[in-house]
């Protein structure tokens, strides 16, 4: 799939997003740290929060991606206290689907803003970063929860 003619991506709500990741700064004394990279664009996540009972709180990332990286993180990171590995694993994993195929946005408030990036193969790898670095560092839940 290649980019449709007139199309742009780095929207200013998209360059908006990206540069209010300094809202959310990353914590290396946290209760728990995790990381994702992308092996095609290369961008870099690192996430640290603190977990009470199953929600994650005080939600952190260090960003070391394109724009459209930056903006994914942000819009995470915004929206990421109070969720659970469940919810963060269901909404990584509707991304996905959704990059693959152009079918629903998943539920997660902002993630509309990453539309313009679904014509932009190369981008996509950026886009889950952020929740797989969360997911990295949760704890997996047992069939015992």
């Amino acid at each position: 799939m290649t980019a449709r003619p007139g199309s742009v991506l780095y929207t200013p709500e998209l360059l908006k997003l990206a540069v209010s990741l300094a809202r959310f700064p990353f914590d290396p004394a946290s209760g728990c740290t995790g990381e994702a990279r992308s092996p095609t664009c290369g961008g870099r996540v690192v996430f640290s929060g603190t977990v009470h009972g199953d929600q994650i709180s005080a939600p952190g990332l260090r960003v070391t991606a394109c724009a459209v990286g930056q903006a994914a993180a942000a819009i995470f990171v915004a929206h990421a206290a109070g969720r659970t590995r469940g919810e963060i694993e269901a909404a990584r994993d509707a991304i996905t689907v959704w990059l693959a195929s152009q079918g629903p946005p998943p539920v997660w408030p902002g993630i509309e803003a990453l539309a313009p990036a679904i014509d932009y193969p190369g981008r996509h790898g950026a886009i889950p970063l952020a929740w797989n670095a969360a997911l990295a560092a949760l704890p997996k839940e047992t069939a015992d929860s």
